[in-house]
């Protein structure tokens, strides 16, 4: 994971970087009878219900919540006896859709506890629609960060590109310097100030600027300097050149997470000539696939000898070290396919659709190519990429692969 914008990590969270739990390595005990058993005894016995999560490894707790269904997920993490320890751990996706299952305005609790890396996340995955800055979601998340701590405040705002924080303030305020030489100059009318240089009013009539004067006051004695960059960028900077930088930090910490540009993602959709639609490679390379953090909880895999997709009927051939590399291909795959679909990355229901239809049309070209060919689908699993099996099954079935979402079509 890259350092966001030269800022370091606090030392407090240094070592508890969401990258907490190991694909396919780690020991996931929970089930949904577990999750049940936890959340009936808090019902009757609160104490009870945190007595037995104590004894879970921190692991085990990631495992916990993020198996827990999320319209459940806040009553877990409340029976965590340290969520302080287990908030850092959950991968950044698994905590954006729990943070929007509770509700952002609800969530600055949870928000104290996160990485600096987890909330820009949070923001990068939730505060864009394709590649506009939605400046309503990205209000909200703000709003929702001036309500935690002081400490974590400053480490969410420091970690955030310092041109979505002068694009979020100038949507709410208009900013006044009052200048050196004319003593005779009057603030706007109403113009609230934390140190008598800047002046700034609400842009719209009626909105409450109290997460707004708290952001700028802890700034303001905190580092005098990023609060002067962002009351001069209020004042003389342009929204659209600070929305193109900020999306360029964006797309490459998407990237970070195994989210390609759209451009890139879709071609997976590209056109294969039919005589091409059976090329493989000579040797076994396909699996060779390098490791990131994966910002979702999948610790594994549905490989199994009767799931409905021949993907996952085959995996299950594979040996351990086959199925990891598989399960970064393949997530790596889903993510492709979300992208290209532009599906919302920060909805929690994103995930499954775009994991059934990878697997899905990976099947179709996988069973192709192993009839045309005459070969085992695990031999030809592992010399053919899951995204060329993907490019080959949607070519076979265009008008049912390819995306029909308004903004595609």
């Amino acid at each position: 994971m890259r350092v966001l914008r030269g800022q370091p990590v606090p030392a407090s969270h240094e070592t508890t970087v969401c990258a907490g739990y190991d694909p396919l390595m780690t020991i996931v005990p929970t089930t949904s009878t577990t999750i049940e058993h936890i959340l009936r005894l808090a019902r009757k016995e609160r104490a009870a219900a945190t007595q037995a999560i104590q004894g879970m490894t921190l692991d085990q707790q990631v495992a916990l919540v993020c198996e827990t269904p999320l319209s459940r997920r806040a009553e877990t993490l409340e029976l965590l006896p340290a969520p302080e320890d287990v908030i850092p751990r959950i991968p950044e996706a698994e905590l954006c859709f729990t943070i929007k299952a509770i509700g952002i305005e609800d969530a600055a609790w949870i928000l104290d506890h996160a990485t600096s890396e987890q909330v820009v996340a949070c923001i990068d995955l939730d505060g864009w629609r394709g590649t506009v800055a939605d400046r309503a979601t990205i209000d909200r998340w703000f709003d929702t960060l001036a309500m935690t701590a002081e400490t974590s405040f400053l480490r969410s705002i420091r970690a955030l590109d310092p041109e979505l924080v002068v694009l979020f303030l100038k949507h709410r305020v208009q900013c006044f310097q009052k200048p050196d030489d004319d003593e005779g100059w009057q603030p706007p009318e109403g113009g609230l100030t934390v140190e008598g240089q800047f002046y700034f009013v609400a842009i719209r009539e009626g909105d409450d600027l109290e997460p707004i004067v708290a952001m700028l006051r802890a700034l303001f004695v905190a580092d005098y300097w990023v609060y002067f960059r962002m009351m001069q960028g209020i004042i003389h900077e342009l929204d659209i050149v600070n929305e193109e930088w900020a999306l360029r930090w964006r797309t490459g910490r998407l990237e970070d997470l195994g989210f390609p540009p759209w451009d890139r993602a879709m071609k997976i959709y590209r056109f294969i000539r039919r005589e091409d639609r059976t090329a493989i490679a000579d040797q076994a390379t396909s699996l060779v696939v390098g490791e990131w953090h994966l910002p979702v909880w999948m610790p594994n895999l549905p490989a199994s000898a009767d799931h409905q997709h021949l993907l996952f009927r085959t995996l299950a051939q594979l040996d351990d070290g086959e199925r990891r590399a598989a399960l970064y291909g393949f997530i790596a795959l889903a993510n492709q396919v979300a992208v290209a679909d532009r599906m919302e990355l920060s909805d929690a229901e994103s995930t499954p659709i775009a994991i059934d239809k990878a697997a899905d049309f990976a099947s179709v070209g996988l069973a192709f190519i192993s009839t045309e060919l005459g070969l085992d689908a695990a031999d030809v699993l592992r010399r053919v990429t899951l995204q060329r099996l993907f490019s080959v099954g949607a070519n076979l079935e265009p008008e049912r692969a390819y995306p029909r979402g308004k903004e595609s079509s």
